[in-house]
């Protein structure tokens, strides 16, 4: 298999597979484990996104949350939004066994690996996923570059797989993990980090020069990061987002 560098290098297909398990993560979010055909294997740069193509044609675009690297399933981190029509489906009815329709990969947000610059990673709620896929096929290649990930949420509820980032931030020294609650609730308890992801980061980060950031979550934070980083020296090349805005030309679901 030639090597696969960037989103050109990869053929987009329509493929089906079939739902294998669900995992509730936290109190709205759903895992979903696909499985494709057994002569059939879908080559994409971790970070990328895939769409579910629903029956009347519509699509619904999540990111593979799951490492390129020898993994059985398709992993996809579902959200479920009030009024979501896929979500409200794979919440309350979608049941194992269940076929589905996916074109892909897309997108462009994946790991620059020619650079040798620190990685600074923002991951605000199901933004997760795509940080996820990257960081295990950083750590599976044995990466030893510098990587900071600050996962916002509201309060401790909306945390999920925090464990994982934990257990990679203690397993290796470059890694690093910050989760940062914006509206703690007082039963929390919380010790943390509070306030703005992305502002943790201008606290932590005062000269920005020098990093790669990658930012993955809803639109508002993204473009928070967007706006606020090149003043602390980020240059405008070296930051990578997933916004999810492709979530809101195919639905809301995201």
């Amino acid at each position: 298999m030639p090597q696969i560098n960037s989103p050109a290098d990869i053929q987009v297909r329509s493929l089906l597979c079939r739902l294998v398990k669900k995992e509730e993560l936290a109190h709205d979010v759903m895992a979903l484990y696909l499985r494709l055909p057994d002569i059939e294997h879908l080559d994409f740069l971790a970070g990328q996104y895939i769409d579910v193509v629903l029956r009347d044609g519509r699509r619904r675009a999540f990111s593979l949350a799951n490492s390129p690297l020898g993994d059985e399933c398709l992993e996809l981190h579902i959200r479920n939004v009030p009024g979501g029509q896929f979500s409200g489906y794979v919440f309350s009815h979608m049941r194992e066994k269940t076929l589905l329709r996916i074109r892909g990969p897309l997108g462009s947000f994946y790991l620059r690996h020619r650079s040798r610059c620190p990685a600074i990673f923002i991951a605000g709620g199901t933004g997760f996923a795509p940080i996820k896929s990257i960081i295990q096929q950083a750590i599976a290649e044995g990466t030893t570059r510098t990587m900071h990930l600050y996962c916002g949420v509201r309060s401790v509820r909306d945390i999920y797989m925090d464990a994982l980032a934990a257990n990679w931030a203690a397993e290796h020294a470059h890694l690093h993990y910050i989760p940062v609650l914006s509206e703690p609730l007082p039963e929390d308890d919380w010790k943390g980090r509070t306030g703005l992801v992305h502002e943790a980061v201008l606290e932590d980060f005062p000269d920005l020069s020098g990093y790669e950031v990658y930012a993955s979550g809803p639109p508002v934070m993204v473009d928070a990061a967007r706006a606020a980083f090149p003043a602390w020296g980020l240059d405008y090349g070296r930051f990578f987002s997933d916004a999810f805005e492709h979530a809101y030309e195919t639905g809301h679901d995201r």
